[in-house]
């Protein structure tokens, strides 16, 4: 949570001009529904939560050196900070992961009330077995012997480990999640050091006809599961599950398809209408249908519609304008050279007759 935090003090303008929240709702990977009624929120909302969010990962990680009541405070704030962020948006299992470490804060003595207390209770029975003799030594065996050495020997290996990944801390070029040994023993943590301040996607879609170029071409969107795409959709709720492929095209769209030439990988794919991709995705236009000719993508910008404005009156979450041409219309036979020289396999597409 430190890396995180410096990693953002020393990164975009926004955030020491605490108004990164202001974009941060509607830019981040793959918003839900909540964080679209939290971009309208008030500016001054937005400030209070960046410097909530400076406080949690800057001073908060400390309280673990203060004493067991500043440990347990350190532990239900970061664990309620996780939480507002996994209702928020849908950041994957990252968030959930977070919290495991900050469970360790909480000590039998907080934990307490989750178990009985009457007689009998397991608190009862733990209470007698102290006052039968609380100044007995257990005997010490060989095994405990070697158990205290490997874990004095494993601690001396993490802090030996732990040496670039503190230096990367305090190094004014502090690197983001990267490892730092073959193993991945020890790593450093940063997130969102940059803020992306408007929302581009790249659209996928198909045609049948045989000439793009043809004023009769029909072009057809395909959807994917949780990424914005079709304006009327609402954002979804996955958290903590994976939509890697729309994680993905998050980050492709504001790159070019020669900086990810997995996007033409799938490209090859929905020509062939194949089974794997199509199950990537929420809506293929040309299920049970001959796959498309031709697939091109467009390059688009969104924003969230307005609350009681036009847009939203039409049902609408997202307003979005095309910017242009993200990747020219692409047919099977423009791909096949480019498949073949990078060793994959070419899936042949069938437009004899509709799949069954």
């Amino acid at each position: 949570m430190l890396g995180a935090g410096l990693i953002k003090i020393r990164g975009d303008q926004c955030w020491r001009d605490l108004n990164c929240m202001d974009f941060h709702y509607e830019t981040q990977p793959v918003p839900n529904p909540l964080a679209y009624y939290l971009h309208h929120l008030p500016w001054w909302f937005h400030r209070a939560e960046t410097l909530s969010t400076h406080f949690l990962e800057l001073l908060v990680p400390f309280f673990l050196f203060l004493g067991r009541q500043m440990c347990v405070l350190h532990g239900a704030l970061q664990v309620l900070f996780q939480v507002v962020l996994i209702a928020s948006g849908n950041l994957s299992f990252l968030n959930w992961l977070t919290i495991v470490p900050s469970l360790a804060c909480f000590d039998d003595a907080t934990l307490g009330f989750l178990f009985p207390s009457g007689p009998g209770g397991l608190k009862d029975r733990v209470l007698r077995m102290q006052r039968e003799d609380p100044g007995a030594q257990p005997e010490k065996r060989y095994g405990c012997l070697v158990r205290r050495t490997v874990n004095l020997a494993l601690g001396v290996l993490v802090a030996w480990l732990s040496i670039p990944v503190v230096l990367n801390l305090l190094s004014a070029r502090q690197v983001m999640n990267t490892s730092f040994s073959p193993l991945r023993i020890v790593n450093t943590y940063g997130a969102f050091g940059s803020i992306t301040k408007e929302r581009t996607e790249v659209v996928l879609q198909g045609t049948a006809s045989a000439n793009v170029s043809a004023p009769g071409a029909v072009w057809e969107d395909y959807e994917f599961k949780c990424k914005p795409g079709d304006p009327k959709r609402r954002p979804c709720l996955t958290s903590p599950y994976h939509y890697r492929l729309d994680w993905l095209m998050w980050f492709a769209a504001f790159q070019t398809y020669e900086q990810n030439e997995w996007i033409l990988h799938l490209v090859g794919k929905l020509l062939a209408n194949d089974p794997e991709a199509r199950s990537l995705l929420a809506l293929n236009p040309f299920e049970g249908r001959a796959p498309p000719r031709w697939v091109r993508g467009e390059h688009y910008r969104y924003k969230f519609s307005r609350p009681g404005g036009r847009h939203a009156a039409e049902g609408k979450w997202w307003v979005r304008r095309r910017i242009g041409p993200y990747f020219p219309p692409l047919s099977h036979e423009d791909l096949r050279a480019y498949f073949r020289a990078r060793g994959w396999p070419s899936p042949e597409p069938s437009y004899a007759s509709a799949e069954k």
